[in-house]
């Protein structure tokens, strides 16, 4: 009966995909119409460079910097006990829509070739106003998939405030456990300020993310040297207050709306340097020993430069849970770094298939600031591969806005998520679309 069961859902997961594949090539019929010596030929990437020179790893260095303890215990003492993610699920209110019950233009973001096998929209009204940003899982916490008893998907979304560097930023924790019924609520990222007594919003498009342990690590904008936020997913908030406000306000805390409050434990700095490098797109990667932390930048199409793609080792110490390696001085260096011609590159993975000698980097292209698809590149340092789709063999195959890339090896699927769209496509099918 377990095999009948498997193969009747393996039946079932090649029609989704089909029908999903199916409908995002007939929705981007125009997009599918570029010519293959454009895809090709113009958008090679080539073979990853190895970059060995101490100026350029140099470049890579982050710096750790703490938010003092008594300033977490200070504001954790005056806003209440924590809540654990349990009860921030219990607490769901929202929930996403199957993609059957999607609309046609939401389901434009979905990628064709490889399809998703599953796919969900989000509330418009929850999300009206704000930017998606990365996913990652509860895969990527625990080797098991779970977080405690539950399966869990966080996404990142910004305000849209008009500016590139983006208005307040928020996680949204998805109950994953029913992957027929997906429910949400979300949580405010907020940065501990005048020693602890207030908190202000993190003001950064959260382009990666990656939840390792109890932290959760995310990118940071422009506006300054923080190139990562650290924070504990056991310091989770309960905001007291509604209003659009963010901060202790007369009577409680508010969290611009949201329910609940994540204050950063720590950061991450870059150098202070003229080519210090800014992780733009993060993921983890399980294949390495230690576990590692795959970092890319993001360089615009009309760049003079190349992508710089490098990871930072995972600490082993149970005393630095979830923390990058560093040193006594607290710098974080890169063990491995590559430059790419890839440019707008928006989502990053390292991936070691079973029995290969070295890990594959596959990299989600976005469109390069113009409308339709984008483009999903495999690289080593031998080459560069691409999905193809379409009658004329098109390279445009991936979603448009090319979101971050989060490897669930529980499922073996890979998540990103694209304008309204939340979606998963298996490694397998990945893997098959680059042979």
């Amino acid at each position: 009966m377990k095999h009948r069961g498997r193969h009747r859902r393996r039946r079932r997961g090649k029609a989704l995909r089909a029908a999903l594949a199916g409908a995002a090539l007939a929705l981007t019929g125009a997009a599918t119409m570029i010519s293959a010596s454009q895809a090709t030929v113009a958008d090679d990437p080539g073979a990853l460079e190895s970059l060995t020179a101490t100026a350029a790893t140099d470049d890579l260095r982050l710096t750790e910097h703490h938010v003092p303890r008594p300033w977490l215990d200070r504001l954790s003492a005056a806003m209440g006990e924590p809540v654990g993610i349990g009860a921030v699920l219990d607490s769901a209110d929202h929930a996403l829509r199957d993609a059957d019950d999607c609309t046609t233009g939401e389901r434009e973001a979905l990628p064709v070739s490889p399809a998703a096998d599953r796919a969900y929209c989000w509330e418009e009204g929850d999300t009206e106003g704000w930017r998606p940003g990365a996913v990652t899982t509860s895969g990527d916490a625990d080797e098991d998939g779970r977080w405690g008893a539950h399966r869990v998907i966080l996404s990142a979304w910004t305000r849209d405030d008009g500016t590139p560097e983006g208005g307040l930023a928020r996680v949204s924790f998805v109950d994953a456990d029913d992957p027929g019924r997906l429910t949400y609520t979300s949580a405010l990222l907020a940065v501990p300020v005048d020693g602890g007594h207030d908190y202000r919003g993190l003001s950064s498009p959260v382009s990666g993310m990656v939840w390792y342990q109890d932290k959760l690590l995310v990118t940071a904008g422009t506006g300054g040297r923080d190139a990562l936020f650290v924070y504990d997913v056991d310091r989770i908030q309960r905001a007291t207050a509604d209003g659009s406000t963010v901060g202790r306000v007369p009577g409680g805390w508010a969290a611009g709306g949201q329910p609940y409050v994540l204050p950063a434990v720590a950061s991450y700095r870059l150098p202070d340097s003229s080519g210090a490098a800014r992780p733009g797109a993060i993921s983890l990667d399980r294949g390495t020993v230690p576990d590692s932390l795959v970092a890319s930048e993001r360089v615009p199409a009309d760049g003079d430069r190349p992508t710089r793609l490098w990871r930072y080792a995972l600490s082993t110490d149970p005393a630095r849970s979830g923390l990058p390696d560093a040193d006594s001085a607290g710098h974080v260096d890169a063990v491995e770094a590559y430059e790419t011609g890839a440019a707008e590159v928006g989502g990053v993975l390292s991936y070691r298939p079973a029995g290969a000698a070295r890990a594959d980097w596959y990299l989600g292209r976005a469109a390069g600031g113009e409308d339709g698809r984008g483009t999903l590149w495999r690289q080593d340092t031998e080459g560069a591969r691409a999905a193809e789709c379409g009658a004329d063999g098109s390279q445009r195959c991936w979603s448009g806005p090319a979101g971050s890339l989060s490897y669930w090896a529980e499922t073996g699927e890979v998540w990103s998520q694209s304008g309204r769209m939340l979606f998963a496509v298996p490694m397998r099918s990945i893997e098959d679309a680059l042979d």
